[in-house]
């Protein structure tokens, strides 16, 4: 099992730091409908990642035959890597400049008014319609399903993906279920590095997994 969660770990951790899901539940748990919307967001999330982690898992199990990772498995990985890069890219490129204010979306304007099927269908969107979430969920699973290990250890992984990658929607909620009266302040401290620092982590985390996975492909395939 250890080879199917180290294989999927660093994408796990890329799509749990993702500033927008975080951003969300936060302001949605500052709403008067915060204790129905905020759970709605997380499970919408988490049953969303879950979906598509479990698709491809199973469909790479598939196409796997055992004895090593199959070279398919590579190819994606490279296929992957290069659109890592150019996300990367476009995220630098299409960076506020200075003197600039960027328009907050749509939702974020109109979200106090949320209900809880609409918050879960704003976190299926965010993981499905998100480049960045859904290349890392994809490349993820893959890896995992390529892995050699047996059918029940990669189920575990990919649970261990799905609980790791909703950490940014799951620990927002535990603050603000446990955390009394200093919760509002430190989600709003949390809300404001993430906006802050929104450019740097999703031009740095692509760009740098976009490395690693065009590395692995190559070492894979040569």
């Amino acid at each position: 099992m250890g080879e199917a969660v180290g294989s999927m770990l660093a994408s796990a951790v890329g799509i749990a730091i993702s500033p927008l899901p975080l951003i969300a539940v936060i302001l949605m748990l500052a709403t008067p409908r915060a204790r129905t919307n905020g759970p709605a967001f997380t499970a919408g999330w988490a049953g969303t990642l879950a979906t598509v982690v479990a698709a491809v898992v199973l469909a790479g199990s598939g196409l796997s035959s055992g004895g090593g990772k199959p070279t398919w498995s590579y190819w994606l990985k490279l296929a992957l890597g290069v659109l890592f890069v150019l996300l990367a890219g476009k995220q630098w490129h299409d960076r506020p400049r200075e003197g600039h204010v960027t328009a907050p979306p749509a939702w974020m304007r109109t979200i106090d008014r949320f209900t809880a099927a609409r918050s879960a269908g704003l976190a299926a969107v965010l993981v499905v319609a998100n480049p960045k979430n859904l290349v890392l969920a994809v490349g993820g699973a893959a890896s995992i399903a390529a892995s050699t290990a047996s059918g029940g250890d990669k189920a575990v992984a990919a649970a261990l993906m799905v609980l790791v990658g909703s950490l940014c929607t799951l620990v927002p909620l535990g603050v603000y279920l446990l955390g009394g009266d200093r919760s509002t302040r430190v989600l709003g401290e949390w809300k404001a590095w993430m906006a802050a620092h929104n450019v740097a982590i999703m031009t740095t985390v692509p760009a740098v997994l976009g490395a690693a996975y065009v590395g692995n492909a190559i070492t894979g395939l040569s």
